[in-house]
């Protein structure tokens, strides 16, 4: 990469293009201050001081008065390129902007390239390599969870675990070449296990830095959660309801979803990457195969599981743990959250059949062929009460609630990066007393669902 004319003047919209009410543009380098002064009719901006506005007309060649303005100067290095800056406030006509960038142009300037602010202000030392990365960032955020780390790492967070890290390798090096320059005397500067304590310090320094880049990405790109389950289950359905609005194709016909939909929904400030996905099953055809071979890469790469089930569907409890077992094996990175969807169809089911399926009243077709009893060495899986949410995704019922149970979900994640146990799942937590939903329904999360 070849760097551009740092010597130079350089121009650019700091502002979306388009129409409205107001338009900036941003002037850097050493003849900013003269040019702006050459093209505006008011003050003499050489002769006033940094950090002030001034009001103004920009005039043409030709004496045709373009906008009534406000320039607001910024001398070096005070600035935040560290460069003599100028910012030109005018109204928000493309044709405005146009031709006070074109008036600067004929001056001398040239147009910046992209991204050429921030850099300018890391060659003049106003910035680190991580804030400027952090400026990117916060410009791109969608979200209160994005914009909190940006800002975090804008403001020297990052900055300074790197010094200390760098403080400690500078450290290490230091006994390192000690020992090789004096190595044939009989002088020892370092203990020997000084130095392994002080390896496994900078190692304990660099793990949760490593570990932070998956939080970190999932944070800016939206937490990734995988929608998944048999044919049927009612997974796109589900995806409009958490959507509120028709986004997937509905159909009584399984395998209706062939490919990945991918949507993103901003959830109590924090973005998540919906994936509603193909029914896993034994396919039939080829294109129902290569949907579900990308169904299992979409699980691979989640950070959050929703598998989705149809309680009056005629699946049995054993089923429903296989998928989970097949699943979740090795995978304990993520959040798994069960949703018993169709509840409207079988307002009787509980929850915690689904725990402990040897508790009487559990309907007979959930059993299959085990009778009304399991064997405790069945091979029950390692499935929270809280994880367990009872929904009816077409008639909107308890959505609202699924939505905070995958923020707490992404929180929770959040909490164990910071901990550096990114495999340890969260204690079960205690049930919460019983109380009235959005929809009318009497709930007490994770166990059971009143009409």
């Amino acid at each position: 990469m070849q760097l551009p004319d740092l010597s130079s003047t350089i121009i650019a919209l700091a502002t979306p293009p388009g129409v409205g009410a107001i338009g900036v543009i941003r002037l850097s380098g050493p003849r900013a201050i003269i040019i702006t002064d050459k093209i505006f009719k008011g003050k003499r901006l050489e002769n006033q001081p940094s950090h002030t506005a001034h009001f103004g007309k920009i005039v043409a060649e030709d004496g045709r008065i373009l906008d009534e303005v406000l320039v607001t100067i910024f001398i070096s290095p005070n600035s935040y390129t560290g460069e003599d800056t100028t910012e030109i406030s005018c109204h928000g006509s493309p044709y405005i902007l146009q031709e006070i960038i074109q008036l600067c142009l004929e001056k001398g300037v040239r147009l910046a390239e992209p991204g050429e602010f921030t850099l300018r202000a890391f060659l003049n030392g106003k910035m680190d390599l991580t804030q400027a990365e952090a400026v990117a960032d916060l410009i791109a955020s969608e979200s209160a969870a994005a914009h909190d780390v940006a800002i975090r790492q804008l403001r020297g967070g990052f900055k300074h675990e790197i010094q200390k890290l760098r403080e400690e390798l500078i450290h290490f090096a230091s006994l390192v070449e000690l020992e090789l320059d004096f190595g044939e005397e009989d002088v020892e500067f370092a203990d020997r296990n000084d130095l392994k304590n002080l390896v496994n310090q900078i190692r304990e320094h660099l793990r949760p830095l490593i570990q932070s880049f998956a939080l970190g990405n999932a944070v800016k790109m939206g937490v990734t959660t995988v929608i998944a389950g048999r044919p049927n289950a009612g997974k796109s359905t589900l995806l409009n309801a958490l959507l509120n609005e028709e986004r997937a194709i509905v159909s009584d016909i399984p395998g209706t979803t062939r490919d990945t939909i991918e949507e993103v929904l901003n959830i109590r400030g924090i973005q998540f990457r919906l994936i509603d996905t193909a029914g896993i099953r034994e396919a039939q055809d080829t294109i129902e195969a290569i949907g579900v071979a990308r169904t299992m890469e979409k699980i691979e790469q989640a950070a959050i599981l929703v598998y989705v089930w149809d309680v009056a569907g005629g699946m049995t409890i054993l089923e429903v743990w296989e998928d989970l077992d097949r699943l979740t094996e090795g995978k304990e990175a993520y959040n798994l959250l069960v949703v018993c969807n169709k509840m409207d169809r079988n307002p009787l089911f509980q929850t915690e059949w689904l725990l402990n399926p040897n508790q009487p009243g559990v309907h007979p077709y959930l059993m299959g062929n085990w009778g009304l009893t399991i064997p405790s060495d069945s091979g029950l899986p390692n499935l929270q009460a809280a994880s367990l949410i009872p929904v009816s995704a077409k008639n909107q019922m308890n959505i609202e609630y699924l939505k905070a149970k995958t923020v707490r979900g992404s929180r929770r994640r959040r909490r164990e990066h910071r901990k550096h146990h990114c495999h340890q799942r969260s204690p079960p937590r205690r049930p919460a007393p019983r109380r009235r939903g959005i929809d009318g329904c009497f709930i007490r999360p994770g166990f059971e669902y009143y009409r």
